[in-house]
């Protein structure tokens, strides 16, 4: 096999990794008027959760606008709010660890992220589901946590 196949076909559970979960648009409200660039805003991104069909998590959180924002340099705020709700039948394919990160995106040039993280309440077969923003240093206790309660007849399988 050719170096530049072997490439690719390293890269390829890479790329559907990061192509099963990824943050959908949904809308976006302005916030700030910007003379030079994009305004500041709300946006509103949906979030599929990649191991358990049927629930989508919503986010909402603030987008720097102005030339950094345009740029992509701005540093967003650590703030976000978080829904997530059952939107069709709920399937899980293979066990849930206890607690796992189930999406992570770049909210500064280099150092702050959203994360989304997953727990299971397997007393009350629920899922619960944290927002949160960290840094390389300091993080922030700013979060916002919401839960989808799973009928009993769909018992959460945990490894």
């Amino acid at each position: 096999m050719r170096p530049s196949h072997l490439l690719a076909t390293a890269l390829l559970p890479l790329a559907l990794a990061a192509a099963a979960v990824h943050a959908e648009p949904i809308g976006d409200v302005n916030t700030a008027f910007q003379w030079i660039g994009p305004d500041h805003k709300i946006v509103v991104e949906a979030y599929d959760d990649p191991k358990v069909a049927g629930v989508t998590c919503y986010v909402s959180r603030a987008k720097t606008g102005g030339i950094k924002g345009a740029l992509g340099v701005a540093e967003d705020k650590a703030e976000a709010s978080i829904a997530c709700r059952q939107v069709g039948p709920v399937s899980i394919a293979k066990p849930l660890p206890q607690q796992e990160e189930v999406f992570s995106e770049r909210i500064s040039l280099v150092f702050k992220r959203l994360r989304i993280v997953r727990m299971v309440d397997r007393q009350r077969n629920t899922l619960v589901y944290l927002t949160y923003s960290d840094r390389l240093i300091d993080g922030s206790p700013k979060n916002s946590v919401t839960a989808v309660a799973i009928d009993r007849a769909t018992p959460i399988p945990l490894r």
